[in-house]
């Protein structure tokens, strides 16, 4: 299949890109994630995937910009909920530009970490794959969690230590702050 492979970042990429070389896909990657807060962590995630995608050869799409005022307006009041919403708005793009390059299909990095939602994000995309009228290509990658931390660490990969918006930030570090 020629498949858009949703990036959430360069560490998460690693067993994902694996298996699905393995299964002799044909690859392009897409950098949607307005969501990661603040700009400078971005830029750090950014980087981070492009000197890898330079190194396995992969072609990674990419919006110009920093989008996060539409991951905010997607999100604001509806905290509790706000992991779907993301969700959502990341696979939404990713479908929309699968469908309008001719993308046989999508799916997406989110399904490798063991700290994502995992049905959430099944169910979205088979979802915005009948909207879009576009295939989504389902692997539950999980199990290369230990494999993929292993090869970015050896690689000296940046690894960010929260999941990307301002929300895990708060979760991450508040708790750090207020344990003294």
């Amino acid at each position: 299949m020629k498949l858009l492979l949703h990036i959430c970042c360069a560490p998460c990429l690693i067993y994902p890109l694996k298996i699905l070389k393995q299964d002799k896909h044909e690859l392009t990657g897409c950098f949607y994630n307005p969501n990661i807060h603040p700009s400078s962590e971005y830029q750090k995630r950014l980087h981070t995937l492009d000197d890898y995608a330079q190194q396995q050869g992969l072609e990674v799409l990419r919006p110009e910009g920093y989008d996060m005022e539409t991951f905010l307006r997607s999100v604001v009041f509806r905290e509790a909920d706000r992991c779907q919403a993301c969700y959502y708005l990341r696979l939404s793009y990713t479908a929309k530009i699968a469908r309008s390059q001719a993308f046989d299909g999508f799916t997406t990095t989110l399904l490798y970490s063991r700290y994502q939602k995992h049905e959430w994000i099944k169910s979205t995309a088979e979802s915005l794959a009948k909207e879009y009228g576009v295939s989504f290509f389902y692997h539950d990658f999980r199990a290369g969690w230990s494999e993929g931390i292993r090869i970015s660490k050896d690689e000296g990969m940046y690894r960010q230590p929260y999941c990307g918006c301002i929300y895990s930030e708060k979760e991450r570090y508040w708790r750090l702050d207020a344990d003294g």
